[in-house]
């Protein structure tokens, strides 16, 4: 009998209700240092947020270019799909003009919520 080993494990599949909306509203600041660090330099919150997502770094400093923010609003619809989110791109677009650093908060927040690490603990009573 040869010997078989496993080499991918299954994902944990976990589902809470609402999981189809933001965890956080768009003004809820759960981390005050968060918060400050967004409003006080905007940039580089933004940046780390970014990196954060897997984007490049230095990708939000483009949002300078446009009556829209081009690379929040982005953001947002990306984290959207990525979580399966339901929400439309007339309020995505309302927050990244409106309020830039709230969007931003908002999307850290989430990607905090969501992809918190899973620990499996193997108990054997001996």
């Amino acid at each position: 009998m040869a010997n078989r080993m496993v080499v991918q494990q299954p994902k944990p599949v976990l589902s809470s209700p609402g999981a189809d909306q933001w965890s956080t509203s768009i003004c809820e600041c759960d981390n005050v240092n968060d918060c400050c660090f967004a409003f006080c330099l905007p940039a580089c919150f933004a940046c780390i947020t970014a990196r954060d997502h897997g984007e490049c770094l230095c990708i939000p400093m483009l949002d300078g270019w446009g009556l829209i923010p081009p690379i929040t609003l982005s953001m947002r619809v990306s984290l959207r799909r990525q979580f399966g989110i339901t929400d439309t791109i007339c309020n995505d677009c309302i927050y990244a003009c409106c309020c830039g650093p709230c969007s931003w908060c908002q999307m850290r927040r989430e990607m905090k919520a969501r992809l918190h690490p899973v620990t499996l603990i193997n108990y054997r009573a001996q």
